[in-house]
């Protein structure tokens, strides 16, 4: 059976020169890096190296990058610790209604901690108008933490604007780049941010690991204690293979990102285009143009997203119906319902990503399979009448 992986947001295979390169850190050269003999210091020097070519990718200083464990930790440090280490400023914080659970859970934590967060609302394309944000400024306002790219719609954030409006009212800027890093060009001085998650599964590199650059000057706090590493702003003996790893996926997606940001653009307007026009009742999610490459979201109507999966499969396609980290849950995804859609059609979902290995083979057999699996979970269904 043939098989097609589609579901690239949620995770990326490991890059072989990405593999080769981390390999010897599980083995040969295994020694913690904060040791003092020799072969550590050059294993610490495997490390700032790492830190240097993450840095190189969004034009930001290597003293700037804390290694994570992924980009939950990256958020979860960029809003707890910041705004506990800033509340003498003030006890609001601005999110969005699309942001990852990582960003509102965090939220939640703070809430149920003293604090105030604002939850703004996007337009039916999935994106925050920057006078909506204006509005929800207030005098006790620290931090506004807005995604850059959505996992579920691909649709992406005017951060530059949205961040000027922050810079002016001397509010810290937030954003979750998780879904853009590697994937479209990123640079943080232009954007005028003071903080960026990101994490190295989504573009080729190793699970567990990830970053969060912290703009110089911006004061924040630990999420974890216990040690002095990463100029004691992350305590934990560090993950060499997963960091050497992030940094070698980030130099092989800064030499890839013209020739992939062009490739996935087309492809993924060719399976767009192909669904539209073959499948009657149905939906494009997000902003038409300004998404991610390769990011295809839509809603059948009269037919539920996990019946579309579980068809998929069958015939060997790996898609999903949403975020990866919540696929388990039967309620509707809440950056659909936050875009206006009604529940029962944002309950017929699918997202289907694109990576460096999809063709367009791959595109032209779920064009070829899936029209017939909508007809025959349309007959079946008690909406049609």
């Amino acid at each position: 059976m043939k098989l097609v992986y589609m579901d690239h947001s949620a995770t990326t295979p490991v890059d072989q020169e990405v593999f080769n390169t981390i390999k010897p850190y599980y083995t040969d050269v295994f020694y913690n890096p904060s040791s003092a003999y020799s072969p550590a210091q050059k294993v610490r020097k495997a490390v700032e190296k790492a830190r240097e070519q993450v840095a190189l990718l969004i034009n930001a200083l290597p003293e700037e990058i804390i290694f994570t464990s992924g980009g939950t930790e990256a958020d979860n440090q960029a809003i707890i610790s910041y705004a506990i280490t800033n509340m003498e400023k003030g006890r609001h914080i601005i999110t969005s209604a699309i942001e990852h659970h990582a960003v509102l859970d965090s939220c939640k934590y703070l809430i149920n901690n003293g604090f105030e967060c604002t939850v703004i609302p996007v337009n039916s394309l999935g994106v925050v108008e920057p006078e909506t944000l204006e509005k929800a400024i207030r005098p006790d306002t620290i931090l506004i933490s807005i995604m850059h790219g959505n996992n579920e719609i691909g649709s992406i954030q005017p951060i530059k604007e949205l961040a000027e409006i922050a810079r002016e009212n001397q509010i810290a800027f937030h954003t979750d780049a998780v879904q853009t890093m590697g994937k479209i060009p990123l640079d943080v001085k232009a954007l005028g941010i003071n903080m960026l998650s990101g994490s190295s599964h989504k573009f080729y590199g190793p699970k567990g690991t990830g970053f969060l650059y912290l703009k110089k000057g911006t004061r924040i706090g630990r999420l974890l204690h216990g040690g002095s590493q990463e100029r004691k702003h992350r305590a934990g003996t560090e993950n060499v293979p997963g960091i050497v790893g992030l940094g070698k996926a980030c130099e092989l997606a800064g030499e890839r990102l013209p020739e992939q940001v062009e490739r996935l653009t087309k492809l993924g307007k060719r399976l767009t285009d192909g669904i539209l026009t073959t499948i009657p009742n149905t939906r494009l999610t997000g902003h038409p143009v300004d998404r991610i490459p390769g990011s295809v979201s839509v809603c059948f109507e009269f037919v539920e997203g996990e019946s579309i999966l579980l068809m998929l499969d069958q015939l060997g396609i790996m898609a999903s119906s949403g975020s990866a980290c919540t696929s388990g849950s039967l309620d509707p995804s809440h950056v659909l319902l936050a875009i206006g859609l009604p529940a029962e059609i944002a309950h017929g979902s699918l997202r289907l990503t694109l990576g460096k290995d999809s063709t367009v083979e791959d595109v032209d057999y779920v064009l070829q399979v899936l029209p017939p699996i909508i007809e025959r979970l349309r007959q079946m269904s008690p909406l049609v009448r």
